[in-house]
C-alpha cells in the first residue's frame, strides 16, 4: 500500500481579496509538489455578516453559520478564478489530490456537523483551518496573511496582536504552523516548489515538512 504524500493545509486570508498578491499567492501555492488543501477566509462576504449583525440582531450562533456560508461564497469565486477543485468532505479532498489538484475546502457541512467547534466570532477561518489540519492529519499549517510576523513570534503573541483569532490555540495540534505575509511572497514559489514553507514558524513549531 502506497503511503500518501505529506499534506499541507494552507489558509489564505480574506483580507487579500482585493490585493494583487492574491493571484501571486495562489500561483505560488500551485508549485507545491505534494498534497495541498486550501482554506479561504470569508473576505468581504464575512464582513457583510459582521456589519449586519448589530442592525438585524441575529445571534452569534446564526452569525457563525452565515460566516461559514461567506467562506463558501469566497471559495466559489476562487475556484472559478483560479481553477481550483472544490471539496466538501475528506473523501473529496483525497480525490482532488489523487488527480494532482489543489482541494479548496467548502467548510459549511463539516463545521456545522462538528461538536468540538464553538460557534462565535472567536472562531474564524484561522481556527477552522487549524481544526481541519488536525482532522486530516496534516504535516503543517500555513497561514497566508496581509501582515508579516517576526522570526521569533510565539503563539500567544500572534493571538494578542490579532493576527489569528482568540480560539486558535485551542485548535492547533503538534503540526508546525507558519505565518507568511507580504515579505515572504518574493521567495514563496521557489520555496514551495522545493517542499519548504515560506514565512516564519510560530512558537516551537519549527520542524520542516517531511521529505
Amino acid at each position: 500500500m502506497t503511503t500518501p504524500a505529506p499534506l499541507l493545509v494552507a489558509k489564505i486570508g480574506g483580507s487579500l481579496h482585493d490585493s494583487p498578491n492574491l493571484a501571486r499567492w495562489v500561483e505560488a501555492l500551485g508549485r507545491w509538489p505534494r498534497r495541498l488543501t486550501l482554506v479561504c477566509g470569508g473576505g468581504p462576504f464575512a464582513d457583510a455578516v459582521r456589519a449586519a449583525q448589530p442592525k438585524l440582531g441575529y445571534s452569534d450562533k446564526t452569525a457563525h453559520a452565515m460566516a461559514l456560508l461567506a467562506m463558501e461564497q469566497y471559495a466559489l469565486a476562487l475556484a472559478e478564478l483560479y481553477d481550483l477543485d472544490l471539496a466538501t468532505t475528506p473523501a473529496e479532498m483525497d480525490a482532488a489530490h489523487a488527480r494532482g489538484r489543489i482541494a479548496l475546502w467548502r467548510a459549511f457541512n463539516m463545521v456545522m456537523a462538528a461538536e468540538d467547534i464553538h460557534p462565535g466570532w472567536d472562531v474564524t477561518s484561522d481556527s477552522l483551518a487549524a481544526w481541519l489540519a488536525r482532522q486530516m492529519g496534516a504535516e503543517a499549517l500555513l497561514l497566508i496573511k496581509s501582515v508579516d510576523i517576526g522570526a521569533d513570534s510565539a503563539l500567544e503573541g500572534i493571538v494578542s496582536a490579532g493576527i489569528v483569532d482568540p480560539a486558535f490555540p485551542d485548535y492547533v495540534d503538534s503540526a508546525p504552523v507558519y505565518v507568511a505575509g507580504p515579505r515572504a511572497l518574493a521567495d514563496a514559489g521557489a520555496l514551495l516548489a522545493s517542499g519548504a514553507l515560506p514565512g516564519a514558524p510560530v512558537a516551537s513549531a519549527t520542524q520542516k515538512m517531511a521529505s
